[in-house]
């Protein structure tokens, strides 16, 4: 799934034998409903809560290049909005919005249930106005008393610079909008940062695999390496490089997710072997080879 989820404490949830569960989490619940704990503050939360909206996760794929400077998305998202009719009410204009007649008012109605320990009457979310304790006189005629309705919404995201993958963005309320004037929902977009064909990147650095001539290698010299940037640098080659030799250039990685200027670039070179060699070459190193080179 998109978010992982654990238990702090282990699972609450443990056999006691015989094939026996026994969940604290329902014995909690059913602890509350039968003593009156949920009442006052508690029921007004739960009733805020059973309002709002639902918070909406995406996953966004950006390039390497995108991770310098930052970049804008702006993405289309099919989701619940107010709706504009009923000013996300969920009465028609014009009627009023009156008390449940079948919880008056509370959101809760009694229940009795049967628990191992015997019947008990407990309170329940009121299945006429989901626990909210009044409805519309008339619903509306567009959201039918939800307050809200399916739509496509565009959203403008800002992935900073720096980021890397599977690194999360929260945007405050801009998940699905709540059930009549309830509080809306946040959204989430996982950033996917997509493999890059010349660069591997770790951490803030940049990884690049240069294949030189052996010429090159032996008397050293200059060779052209492409950055991030889409600008190409000149790096010094040593002379006597030998293959797999790293050299780093300062300041030429992913800028850091703090904005503290920016990670390096390591260049590995590997020495590039011909395939085919002319007449003229072969005898040449055939002579280097006589001098023990």
């Amino acid at each position: 799934g998109f978010s992982d989820f654990q238990w702090a404490w282990g699972n609450p949830r443990q056999g006691f034998g015989n094939n026996v569960e026994f969940d604290l989490g329902d014995l909690g619940e059913m602890v509350e409903e039968m003593f009156g704990f949920g009442g006052g503050s508690n029921s007004n939360k739960r009733k805020r809560d059973l309002k709002r909206g639902k918070d909406i996760e995406i996953a966004i794929e950006i390039n390497l290049e995108d991770t310098i400077h930052g970049i804008d998305k702006e993405i289309s998202l099919l989701k619940y909005v107010d709706c504009s009719r009923c000013d996300s009410k969920g009465a028609e204009p014009g009627t009023k919005i009156k008390e449940c007649f079948s919880c008056r008012g509370t959101g809760e109605v009694q229940q009795v249930r049967k628990t191992f320990l015997g019947s008990f009457t407990q309170w329940t979310i009121c299945p006429e106005c989901k626990g909210e304790g009044y409805r519309p006189e008339k619903p509306c005629n567009v959201c039918k008393g939800e307050g809200r309705t399916q739509n496509q919404e565009k959203i403008k995201i800002r992935i900073p610079a720096g980021i890397d993958s599977n690194q999360v963005i929260k945007i405050d309320l801009k998940g699905d909008a709540g059930r009549r004037s309830g509080k809306a929902g946040d959204l989430y977009a996982r950033i996917i940062v997509k493999k890059h064909p010349l660069f591997n990147r770790k951490g803030d650095d940049l990884y690049f695999f240069a294949q030189i001539p052996f010429s090159r290698a032996v008397l050293g010299g200059e060779v052209n390496i492409p950055t991030i940037d889409r600008k190409d640098i000149s790096l010094k080659v040593p002379q006597g490089t030998e293959s797999g030799k790293i050299l780093r250039i300062s300041d030429k990685g992913i800028t850091r997710f703090s904005g503290r200027g920016r990670g390096d670039m390591y260049v590995q070179l590997n020495i590039k072997t011909p395939d085919r060699i002319t007449r003229q070459q072969k005898e040449l190193l055939e002579k280097l080879k006589k001098e023990g080179l």
